[in-house]
């Protein structure tokens, strides 16, 4: 009987060190990897120009296609290390600078203060409903508006700032419309380095040939 039992017992003891020895299976479904869709990151802030630069630091908004730009959004023009435009349009009959253009200007100002060998060309222009009476010095009025607006709150030099009137010579668009009209009535600016910057002028909204030097 001993003997018999002696034998149950070492198959019973075989058994269980065979279950031991075995691997536990793994469940392929649990181990396989779940591939989630890309996530695409629309940024907050536009690049209206499609150059790579994000609006709210870009300093020229309106590079043409197909132009190499610096860390700025400003196209390289060779040696120059400062390449801004500025763009204000105004009410009709009116020379005074909306806020949200102070507020841009205020941007070429940081700029220029940055750069103290920079200057800035500035044009001014009206629309042909506003040829008459007083449209002599609307022109004028609203290009030293902008001047002004440098050299008081800004303390940029007066020898810094150049001014001139192209009257209603240089039409940006139709006068056929009121918004047509609306986008002639501006003043065109850029602020560039070195003194000679103006060689490098790519015209962009500036017809600085027909329009008089004041």
């Amino acid at each position: 009987m001993n003997i018999k039992l002696s034998i149950v017992m070492t198959s019973m003891l075989g058994i269980l060190s065979l279950t031991g020895c075995q691997t536990p299976l793994k469940s392929t479904a649990l181990n396989q990897s779940i591939e989630e869709p890309p996530i695409t990151l629309v940024p907050d802030t536009p690049d209206s120009d499609g150059d790579g630069v994000l609006d709210d630091i870009d300093e020229c908004p309106a590079t043409p296609e197909n132009v190499v730009i610096d860390e700025r959004g400003c196209p390289s023009w060779g040696p120059m290390s400062l390449h801004m435009e500025y763009r204000a349009f105004f009410a009709k009959g009116s020379s005074e600078l909306p806020l949200e253009y102070q507020l841009e200007l205020d941007r070429v100002a940081e700029q220029m203060n940055k750069y103290d060998t920079a200057t800035m060309q500035i044009e001014a222009h009206i629309s042909e409903d506003e040829v008459g009476k007083h449209s002599y010095s609307l022109g004028k009025d609203r290009a030293l508006m902008v001047k002004n607006y440098l050299i008081l709150k800004h303390d940029i030099a007066t020898n810094r700032l150049n001014t001139s009137d192209c009257e209603v010579k240089a039409p940006i668009a139709s006068s056929d419309t009121e918004e047509g009209k609306s986008m002639n009535r501006r003043v065109y600016g850029l602020a560039t380095e070195p003194e000679d910057g103006m060689v490098y002028h790519n015209q962009n909204g500036s017809k600085s040939d027909i329009c008089i030097e004041f």
